[in-house]
């Protein structure tokens, strides 16, 4: 291998194709292949790091108005490995959770239809969850991953907009996010410090997918 050439050691999204936005998880797609889900807080920055993840940004819309995204949205992924096999996925945009202005009602629906997604979609691999790293740790945010504990899903951390701040400020926030948490949880899950805005973290959170359809496709 030539000194010049480029070694990729994780794998690359060659292809995403919005396919459905459902209102319900009874109404999404036929669950044949692996499924990774992305949520967060409402104005967490889900779209764009959606759209960095997938080299496209015009992907998942995004909006300085949070609450935006009130349907189960479904991207169709085709990626290529670190080995050059090529495998397809689905790529899921969740309704954020917290501060959309909505009435009650609706808000309860969007809780409802995102815990029957989350407990009942035989397909979904992984959870994602977007933290903002710009505040100390949320309750809000704390609570949903207790609920995610009760559950038994299986989920990562990812905090966004780290370019929004100063690296101490960033690393102190994580930090304390990781203590709040282990008040109740014996084990912590992976987390991942990105930026869409210069794209940092995008390798590993592609090679951390890479690795647990790796894990499905043995089984």
């Amino acid at each position: 291998m030539s000194i010049f050439a480029v070694q990729i050691i994780y794998m690359l999204i060659k292809n995403a194709i919005y396919t459905i936005s459902s209102p319900e998880f009874e109404k999404c797609p036929v669950p044949d292949k692996p499924e990774f889900a992305f949520i967060g807080r409402s104005n967490v920055g889900k779209s764009s790091l959606i759209n960095m993840l997938c080299n496209n940004d015009k992907l998942a819309k995004t909006s300085g108005s949070p609450g935006k995204t009130q349907l189960i949205n479904h991207f169709d992924i085709t990626s290529s490995s670190s080995k050059g096999v090529i495998f397809k996925w689905f790529l899921v945009d969740l309704p954020g959770y917290g501060f959309a202005t909505v009435s009650q009602r609706s808000r309860r629906r969007w809780e409802q239809m995102i815990e029957n997604y989350l407990r009942k979609r035989e397909n979904l691999s992984m959870v994602f969850v977007l933290i903002d790293a710009r505040h100390s740790p949320q309750k809000i945010d704390l609570a949903f991953l207790e609920n995610l504990k009760v559950w038994k899903i299986s989920f990562c951390l990812v905090f966004t907009k780290s370019d929004k701040e100063n690296q101490r400020t960033v690393s102190k926030n994580v930090k304390a996010f990781l203590e709040a948490m282990k008040k109740t949880w014996q084990f912590l899950p992976q987390h991942f410090v990105t930026s869409a805005v210069k794209k940092s973290g995008k390798d590993k959170i592609l090679i951390h997918i890479e690795e647990v359809v790796d894990q499905l496709l043995e089984k």
